[in-house]
């Protein structure tokens, strides 16, 4: 066991929460977008209460199957249909996106990284037999809703007219 006295002079037994990015208001902007939310997001939610309204049954966060830490917002696991609510800043909305002027070369980079792991999961999920489809924040939930149901619908029928094994 390690206690403090053994350690060199000027560090610290834990490690401090280091900002996310450099800058001046950096621990102000990490502190406010460590708060933002991953889930449960008010897009996601007015879509959710379309989709149970119009009685579709779903998961909600459910994971990425062989990646722990990556979910689906609302999953249909019998059909295998992925759907995802990205928000417009978080990725990269062509309409609604922005890029921060306060280190926009480290915003670039975040962005452009999380752009490459929505690629990734999409990848992931399509090996995996699912079909993935992605909605972004702005889009009229009672559209986006009617849209997953005729999916859903078409789906249902391939799956009852193949054979089965």
């Amino acid at each position: 066991m390690t206690t403090n006295r053994e350690l060199p002079e000027g560090v610290a037994a834990r490690p401090q929460r280091v900002p996310a990015h450099p800058g001046s208001a950096s621990a102000r902007v990490s502190e406010k977008m460590s708060r933002a939310r991953r889930r449960d997001t008010k897009p996601e939610l007015a879509l959710r209460r379309v989709l149970h309204a119009h009685g579709l049954r779903y998961r909600v966060a459910f994971p990425v199957p062989g990646q722990r830490r990556r979910t689906i917002d609302i999953a249909f696991t019998r059909p295998r249909v992925a759907v995802f609510v990205d928000g417009c800043f978080w990725h990269g909305c062509p309409e609604h996106g922005t890029s921060p002027r306060s280190n926009s070369e480290w915003w670039r980079i975040k962005l452009a990284a999380n752009h490459a792991r929505d690629l990734d999961t999409n990848r992931l999920l399509e090996q995996q037999g699912w079909l993935v489809l992605r909605y972004w924040e702005h889009q009229e939930p009672s559209a986006v809703a009617a849209e997953i149901e005729r999916v859903l619908s078409g789906v249902r029928k391939r799956q009852v007219s193949s054979p089965q094994r």
